[in-house]
């Protein structure tokens, strides 16, 4: 947990009742804790007049900017690193795109993740350039004085934990003819990051396709090449929809989180999400291994009917429901791609500490 960045300094999640951390272990390794959700999109379109969406509901909820993670904060600050896809700018430049979405939200809305205890940003998607060079300069400069981590096509980032580890992350967007860019520069990327002394590293995807379940036929074969380059996991987004996940030579890769905090879509058709977390186990001499991975179904409301920008997990029949959605995707995968997906979708840990 990043103290300087999610302001939890008081939470002693990682304490044993003698008050030792037991993140560290007694052979000298470290247990590390990574979560990982899908789009967060704050604020609206610009390019449309009267207030947009998100402000409507801010309007109405008496938190303020802290409402959209309110309901997953808890889980964020009991971690040691949590990433999402930002999907917008944080500026008030203008518009410079053609698509048929500009997003973006005035550069203090940067609370909703401070807030929520979000440490680091994938910040390379499809809107990320909607406002032009000045909005990304502004985005990035908004982030860094709010301690938060971002990754985008201007380098990679990295995050040391209060345990010493230092955990490394990529972002790429796959279109635009990107693949054959990604090829050649994703081992190098991943080895500068293993020299400048990272134990984790960690490679978000922009990829796939709209609203479709599974992966599609160019991006196994990628996180397949990315994981053999030496990356430690795999996060992938865009589909707006969850995907199964795989477990390729013992780490994962998580093809879709699917919308988290998404004011893009105030009914949306789909609701489901996940927070992904995975667990690793890094050495004294750095080298980093699976210790297994938990999910947390959640919606991406707290409301059923319309989408009010709050991810609330979900338990009982509901939870059950979307784990058994992500076995049903992961049969599909394996027909069209003939890969395998995990085998569970476990809702706690398998090993305690």
């Amino acid at each position: 947990m990043m103290t300087a960045a999610c302001g939890y300094a008081e939470q002693a999640w990682h304490q044993r009742a003698d008050g030792s951390d037991w993140r560290v272990q007694d052979d000298g390794s470290v247990i590390v804790t990574v979560s990982a959700a899908g789009d967060v999109t704050i604020g609206g379109d610009v390019r449309k007049t009267g207030k947009n969406v998100f402000d409507k509901q801010l309007d109405k909820e008496p938190s303020g900017l802290d409402f959209p993670l309110e309901n997953v904060r808890a889980i964020f600050a009991a971690d040691d690193l949590t990433i999402v896809n930002l999907e917008c700018a944080l500026t008030d430049a203008p518009s410079e795109t053609r698509n048929k979405y500009s997003f973006a939200a005035p550069p203090e809305y940067v609370q909703v993740l401070t807030s929520g205890s979000v440490e680091a940003v994938a910040l390379e998607n499809n809107h990320v350039m909607d406002h032009g060079e000045e909005g990304y300069a502004d985005t990035c400069e908004t982030l860094a004085d709010a301690g938060i981590a971002y990754s985008g096509h201007l380098g990679s980032a990295s995050v040391t934990t209060d345990t010493g580890v230092t955990i490394g992350m990529l972002s790429y967007q796959t279109f635009n003819g990107n693949y054959a860019r990604i090829y050649e520069s994703i081992a190098g990327d991943i080895a500068a990051l293993r020299e400048a002394g990272c134990a984790i590293v960690i490679v978000s995807y922009h990829w796939g396709d709209d609203r479709k379940y599974t992966p599609n036929e160019r991006q196994v074969p990628l996180g397949h090449a990315t994981i053999d380059a030496g990356a430690d996991l795999v996060l992938g987004h865009h589909s707006h929809v969850i995907n199964p996940i795989e477990e390729y030579k013992g780490k994962y890769i998580v093809y879709s989180l699917a919308n988290f905090s998404f004011a893009g879509n105030v009914k949306p058709e789909d609701m489901d999400t996940f927070i992904f977390q995975q667990r690793f186990r890094v050495t004294a001499d750095g080298q980093a291994s699976s210790e297994g991975l938990r999910i947390f179904p959640c919606s991406v409301s707290s409301q059923e009917r319309y989408n009010d920008f709050k991810p609330t997990p979900l338990w009982g029949e509901e939870a059950t429901r979307i784990v058994q959605r992500l076995i049903e995707y992961g049969e599909d995968m394996a027909r069209e791609h003939g890969v395998t997906a995990v085998e569970e979708y476990p809702v706690t840990w398998k090993i305690s500490y």
